[in-house]
């Protein structure tokens, strides 16, 4: 499987996200903390949702959107507000400066970069003014778990990604452990920040 627009995918997402031993630890528990504590109450449109990981965490204030249909069925199937990429530019979210904030995690590593440049170019103008843009790219291990990745982006990378953009880096992290772990731990991850500008 090289591909992330089909029904094995959305697959291999759900069977990997719904493995016993994360249900009963309860290890998104840090990872919600995290992107509720940097978007706040911010209305916020995630980019490459997939099956709502992260979509959840940011209810009732997100939408997602993601090129896969089997995934974004799965997230309207658990209640959440999704579309396709060739639906969202059709909807009444589609506004210029709509967003206080947009998450692309494990978007990057999926393309070459100037690639994600070119598609998170396409989604900035719904941003408004002073808000974030977030960025969430595995470390080491976390992009060795998954055949789909092809471009390692660490936080020099990101920030290149919205310095191309025209946001304003405003905050750079390893998450949840030091940048150290990233080599062993595989849900170590490069989490970066950056504000648009105020015109």
């Amino acid at each position: 499987m090289d591909k992330t627009d089909g029904q094995d995918y959305t697959d291999r997402l759900a069977r990997l996200q719904n493995l016993p031993w994360k249900r009963v630890l309860n290890v998104q528990a840090p990872y919600r903390w995290n992107v509720r504590r940097i978007f706040g109450e911010r209305e916020v449109l995630d980019v490459g949702c997939g099956i709502g990981r992260n979509l959840k965490h940011l209810e009732p204030n997100g939408v997602g959107v993601d090129h896969n249909p089997h995934s974004v069925q799965t997230c309207r199937d658990m209640g959440l507000t999704a579309f396709t990429t060739d639906e969202f530019f059709e909807t009444e979210y589609a506004k210029p400066g709509r967003f206080g904030g947009i998450l692309a995690a494990h978007l990057v590593e999926h393309m070459p970069r100037p690639q994600a440049v070119d598609i998170l170019r396409g989604y900035v103008e719904f941003l408004k003014p002073g808000g974030l843009l977030v960025l969430i790219c595995p470390q080491e291990r976390g992009y060795a778990s998954d055949p789909t990745h092809v471009a390692f982006t660490d936080l020099d990378g990101l920030a290149d990604v919205t310095s191309q953009l025209g946001l304003v880096e405003r905050d750079r992290m390893s998450f949840p452990f030091p940048r150290s772990a990233g080599k062993v731990f595989t849900y170590n991850e490069f989490v970066h920040v950056a504000v648009k500008p105020a015109n």
